[in-house]
């Protein structure tokens, strides 16, 4: 029985979210893109999410064809952090029964993503008997292990995360580095796990125009060197490891830097509430770097490329990353990345082919990677022809038509159980 009807469940992050804020970055674009993707493939496609405005319509079909985002209330219609919706999952689920009952809906198969949704999928297949495929984008031991303060992530997180695989019919890693943590940290079994990278807009994320002329759009000077970081403000982006490796170009190359400008894309650069943004704005001031660096807030998807086509290189140091849809995205523009050697950007991005690893909260390594790409344009761009080369394999219809495989597959093995 070939797929038709995909309910795909995205309780704490709506594809619709504007980007760059709290908690908006990959998980929104991965939702969007692929159900997109499913949508022009013939599928129907429903996008579950919950409530966090009033403003926001019962139902919006702009995302693409046969696409639709589904805004169910679960708690008030405020924004919530995901162990505050927690407490609201109960109520999500029974709207969502609810709606497929009004609408006279039979979906073939359940998508959830992020532990929220794997709750209220298990809780469906409870119910309605169907099956269903998860991606969980962070897992909650790992950010516990890296945090500082690990009660950001309660124990209540990882057990949902166990009773989720005790109950998911496959589960999708973005990279051999999740499928290992999974296997390892929560003992899923090998065969219930399933390797599908996320994909990226080749066509959006193409190099359109030339680095001088996206310059001159931003307001650059052509002739100096632009790095860029994108996404969200937060302590685990290791943003400051950028700002300290500036730094100690001032001293080790201060021609350099009078060259080069830092942009960061990103957050509300006037919050007052943003305690990291207000941090970060303090520490390029302390550090006599504030004159290089620029804080440009958050961007809609359509701006990015134009960004990444004016960037020599796009930089993310990140202590934690599941799979790095930023630097995907850099790539298929045809910019070098420079990231640190953790999840899935240390399979993305290839070192001295397409950017450079460096270690974590390594700002001396950072800088001197920053030095040998600025010292060699000629090499910066056969970098970024590489890049863009390797991004085209990551297209989101290869993606989809994966992810297809893997639903048939959970389809038919339904089938021969009936």
């Amino acid at each position: 029985m070939p797929i038709k009807r995909i309910a795909v469940l995205s309780v704490h992050a709506s594809p619709l979210a504007p980007m760059g804020g709290a908690k908006t970055g990959g998980m929104n674009v991965y939702v969007r893109e692929l159900s997109r993707e499913l949508g022009a493939k013939g599928l129907l496609v429903d996008i579950f999410t919950r409530r966090s405005s009033p403003a926001e319509a019962a139902v919006d079909a702009s995302i693409g064809e046969n696409v639709r985002v589904i805004y169910l209330d679960a708690g008030p219609p405020l924004p919530l952090s995901p162990d505050d919706q927690f407490e609201h999952l109960s109520e999500f689920t029974a709207n969502l029964m609810a709606f497929a009952a009004l609408q006279n809906l039979n979906f073939d198969i359940v998508y959830s993503h992020y532990w929220l949704s794997g709750w209220v999928a298990a809780k469906l297949k409870e119910a309605w008997g169907i099956h269903f495929v998860h991606m969980f984008h962070t897992l909650g031991h790992m950010k516990k292990r890296i945090e500082a303060n690990a009660y950001y992530q309660p124990d209540r997180r990882i057990m949902t995360e166990m009773n989720i695989l005790q109950s998911a019919d496959r589960v999708v890693a973005a990279t051999p580095a999740d499928q290992a943590q999974l296997r390892w940290l929560y003992r899923a079994g090998r065969r219930q796990i399933v390797v599908i990278p996320p994909g990226v807009n080749t066509e959006r994320f193409k190099k359109l125009i030339s680095r001088k002329e996206a310059r001159i759009r931003l307001g650059i000077n052509p002739g100096s060197n632009l790095l860029l970081f994108v996404g969200r403000i937060e302590p685990l982006k290791a943003i400051d490891t950028i700002l300290e490796a500036l730094h100690v170009l001032r001293d080790r190359a201060p021609s350099l830097l009078r060259k080069l400008r830092f942009m960061i894309v990103g957050g509300d650069p006037n919050s007052i509430h943003d305690r990291e943004m207000s941090r970060l704005q303090a520490l390029s001031v302390e550090l006599g770097i504030d004159q290089a660096v620029s804080f440009v807030g958050a961007k809609e998807q359509a701006d990015l490329p134009i960004y990444y086509a004016a960037a020599t290189a796009v930089i993310m140091p990140s202590d934690y990353e599941s799979f790095g849809m930023v630097a995907l995205e850099a790539m298929s523009s045809g910019t070098p990345v420079i990231a640190s050697q953790v999840g899935g950007l240390q399979f993305l991005v290839r070192d001295k082919e397409t950017g450079f690893h460096i270690p974590t909260r390594e700002s001396i390594s950072l800088a001197e990677c920053i030095i040998e790409l600025l010292a060699e344009p000629s090499r910066t761009a056969d970098m970024g022809a590489a890049a863009s080369r390797i991004a085209r394999e990551y297209a989101w219809s290869r993606i989809a038509e994966r992810l297809l495989e893997v639903f048939d597959e959970v389809a038919r093995e339904k089938l021969r159980r009936a």
